[in-house]
């Protein structure tokens, strides 16, 4: 039996029980200028603003503006996230940012046998223009910035919804600010298989770039999701090189639409994780943004400086948050934040403390805002651009994990890109192998988590500010509202613009769908509906799920 005095001496003698990165890339001691010998200052580093953009993307960053501030957010029924919206403006987000449920993400509706239980349990529900008008009623679309974050092949009917209840409040959709994340071939790694098939998933987020180039200036037209792979467990340069590997799958599609590289790449962003390993992360985004730069410009011949622009967002890691003794998830948080920051992110959500344990409480979204405005007005990191820039150790590091990632996206292309590693069911292995190396350190103790493997406390009976659930009367509300909609509106016309939709799907993949689209979802056509009518011709159930029958 160890006594105290035992356990004190431990603890001051303890030490790293690893010296390399979260993904396992070795660290010296200390590093000098040997390690940035080969460094070319020009044309591997230069001046913020200036190409190949590690330092960042704007010379002056956040002197000029700062980083856009939201917080996800989505349950119960869109009333009900509609509040919590509105709750964010009071508290200080910058930015709006909604998630739809399950059922939306699966692409079905409200009232689907199998979906009912799920209706806005981690998300807001969107299955027809109705939602969406719940969603936004108060708030003045022409003034604000509006994210979903939602992947699904679905997305061009989320993104008619929005549209159509812009044009209702007088705002002309070119004047829309915001993002549709609109990923669906990761998405399909996500819990979302079923709804987003490799053929229909590169079409939809094709029409949405396409629509959005030509109609919507303002609007950027997806962020490719790197955070969602990171969650599944891979590491840093997997991050990188997974994502982009799905971005040019998207830009090949585009460009066979015959769109030229420099009308739509201005318009183009990524969603990237901020992990718990500091400097790695920065050192990633640092290499992320000048890699992108060069794929820009070498293998797409991109001219437009703003195309070579690797503009991104940022999602703490919740993969990092752990149920027990949750209070330190604030300090997690709080770290990945200032690693967004010191990385240049234009957009930021900050998960909040509660999130492995239920779905954030106003106080803990409150907690999550705070947590950006404390970084942006108190602590002085937005004063300088690139303030790590030149650290032997920073510069070393993102010089290493960009030859990582690097190696990995040529392994991806000698395997045939993106498409053909989901076919083959070599990105599946990849995230196996690495979520597996990483737990098993964890239950070796060669990776330490507090509260989980070392520090730890007896069970804890209650969260720290209580925890969030949904009603299951706003469950019922919503679902008896898509049956009584179904029932109210034009069934005529909507057979009539369904009819539409489907000869259009049936011209082929050069044709856009979101005109189509938008004249169904204005005659209150549902998303099951609509992507039911759409898969269809695809030689797909009308039913993602293969519950429901086609009701026209």
């Amino acid at each position: 039996m160890t006594n105290k005095s035992d356990s004190l001496i431990e603890a001051y003698f303890e030490k790293p029980k690893k010296t390399e990165t979260l993904s396992g890339l070795s660290v010296k001691e200390f590093y000098n200028p040997e390690d940035t010998k080969d460094l070319n200052y020009e044309g591997d580093m230069a001046d913020p603003g200036e190409y190949p953009y590690t330092r960042g993307i704007y010379r002056d960053m956040y002197r000029g503006r700062y980083w856009t501030r939201r917080e996800v957010c989505g349950y119960g029924t869109a009333a009900e996230t509609n509040e919590r919206l509105k709750f964010h403006m009071k508290t200080g987000a910058s930015g709006l940012s909604v998630i739809p449920d399950i059922p939306t993400q699966l692409g079905v509706d409200g009232d689907h046998p199998q979906a009912m239980e799920e209706v806005g349990l981690q998300g807001a529900p969107f299955t027809s223009l109705k939602d969406v008008e719940d969603l936004v009623s108060g708030i003045p679309l022409d003034k604000i910035s509006m994210s979903f974050n939602e992947s699904a092949s679905s997305c061009p009917v989320t993104l008619a919804q929005y549209i159509i209840v812009a044009e209702k409040q007088g705002v002309d959709k070119a004047k829309l600010r915001g993002t549709m994340q609109n990923d669906p071939l990761h998405a399909r790694y996500c819990g979302y298989r079923p709804n987003n098939p490799i053929d229909l998933s590169v079409r939809a987020s094709t029409d949405i770039i396409e629509y959005c180039t030509k109609h919507m200036p303002l609007w950027t037209t997806g962020n490719v999701n790197l955070y969602d792979w990171r969650e599944m467990g891979i590491n840093a340069p997997q991050e990188i090189a997974f994502g982009f590997s799905v971005a040019m799958a998207y830009i090949d599609g585009v460009l066979k639409r015959g769109l030229d590289i420099d009308e739509f790449a201005p318009r183009r962003g990524f969603y990237c994780s901020a992990h718990i390993d500091f400097f790695e992360e920065i050192a990633k985004l640092r290499a992320a943004r000048r890699m992108w730069s060069r794929i820009m410009r070498e293998q797409y011949g991109a001219k437009n400086p703003r195309s070579l622009m690797f503009r991104f967002g940022v999602h703490t890691a919740g993969c990092s948050l752990v149920p027990q003794q949750p209070l330190n998830n604030i300090i997690r948080i709080a770290y990945e934040a200032l690693v967004a920051v010191l990385g240049g992110v234009q957009s930021l959500h900050c998960c909040s403390y509660d999130e492995p344990i239920s779905l954030p409480t106003e106080e803990s979204h409150r907690l999550a805002i705070r947590t950006q405005q404390i970084l942006a007005f108190e602590t002085g990191v937005a004063n300088a651009t690139d303030p790590l820039g030149g650290s032997y150790y920073v510069e070393s590091l993102t010089n290493r994990i960009e030859e990582e990632a690097t190696a990995v996206l040529k392994e991806i292309e000698k395997r045939g890109g993106a498409v053909e590693c989901m076919k083959t069911g070599w990105f599946d292995a990849e995230v196996e192998e690495a979520a597996l190396k990483y737990q098993r350190d964890v239950e070796a103790g060669e990776r330490v988590v507090v509260g989980v493997n070392a520090f730890t406390i007896g069970r804890e009976k209650e969260t720290p500010g209580g925890v969030h659930r949904v009603a299951p009367a706003s469950q019922k509300l919503q679902v008896e509202n898509v049956k009584e909609l179904k029932q109210s509106r034009d069934n005529q016309k909507v057979r009539m613009v369904l009819q539409k939709l489907r000869q259009e799907t049936e011209k082929g993949e050069h044709v856009n769908l979101m005109p189509a689209i938008l004249e169904a979802v204005s005659n209150y056509a549902t998303r099951g509906e609509i992507m039911g009518t759409i898969r269809q011709v695809y030689g797909y159930s009308y039913d993602s799920l293969g519950v429901v029958e086609s009701p026209f």
